[in-house]
């Protein structure tokens, strides 16, 4: 029997979850955004804390998240994350595109 392998976000996957994660529930810490994909995917997503802080990283230099400090649930200084306007516009491009391209990964899938 092979071993059950986790599965890997396709390439430029990971911003849009970002951004939908950001939309669908508001201001979130950055474990806050990798648990809520997690338990969104029922643990088939995984992003690992070496892939989520650069995206959210590049996120914010690109505009589409702002962010401010506060205080986590456990009471520990926390950067929080949220969806910016222009942030909005990107997943609805991001959210377009991947819907395209997995249409066309399904055509060649699906029997003629």
């Amino acid at each position: 029997m092979g071993k059950t392998r986790k599965a890997e976000l396709l390439p430029g996957t990971l911003d849009m979850l970002i951004l939908k994660t950001l939309a669908r529930n508001g201001t979130l810490h950055g474990y806050g955004v990798a648990e809520s994909i997690r338990e969104t995917t029922d643990g088939v997503l995984d992003v690992e804390e070496g892939s989520l802080y650069p995206a959210l990283q590049r996120l914010m230099l690109e505009g589409w998240v702002d962010t401010e400090w506060g205080k986590s649930d456990n009471n520990r200084r926390a950067r929080f994350y949220r969806l910016t306007p222009d942030g909005r516009k990107q997943l609805a491009r991001e959210v377009a595109s991947f819907e395209r391209t997995m249409e066309a990964v399904l055509r060649v899938l699906r029997p003629a």
